[in-house]
């Protein structure tokens, strides 16, 4: 036989009080009018099982806080692209940004590097699937700079998906 229970509540059955997150809770089964219900108790407003209770156990109350989304790397990889098919000294930094998140996912790897006559470094990449290559300036950024740039990147692609 099947059971089918509802997941652990938002509230103390007893109190009222919200069940924080990552807090132990007592959780019951009763039998009411022949249905099975679970309830979940908060260490105050446990006294004890109910007298109509079938079962009982410890729960952690889990974290309910959405989880980030998960960037598709091969979206990250077609902006990358675009970037690179259409130069633009305004979004050179996020190329570069967009460069070194590609990178770290081994989705591009380094191909070389050069300096031109003015002393700029740049980066020589290809990508995991033959694209490119790829030729990226070194933005010389600092790590506040780079975690900006990655957030506005993150609201543009999660904007993109909704």
């Amino acid at each position: 036989m099947d059971y089918q229970l509802k997941s652990i509540g938002k509230t103390c059955a007893a109190t009222g009080e919200p069940l924080e997150a990552g807090s132990t809770c007592h959780s019951v089964l009763v039998d009411r009018n022949g249905e099975l219900l679970r309830l979940d108790y908060s260490e105050e407003g446990w006294k004890g099982p109910p007298e109509d209770s079938v079962g009982e156990w410890l729960a952690l109350v889990p974290d309910d806080t959405p989880k980030p989304k998960v960037i598709d790397t091969e979206a990250l990889m077609r902006y990358f692209e675009q970037l690179s098919e259409d130069p633009n000294p305004a979004h050179d930094q996020m190329h570069y940004v967009l460069a070194l998140l590609l990178l770290q996912k081994r989705r591009l790897r380094i191909d070389g590097q050069r300096t031109d006559d003015d002393g700029n470094e740049f980066l020589q990449v290809i990508g995991s699937k033959s694209e490119g290559p790829y030729e990226v300036a070194d933005q010389d950024l600092d790590e506040q700079e780079i975690a900006n740039l990655q957030a506005t990147l993150n609201a543009q692609l999660e904007a993109e998906l909704i």
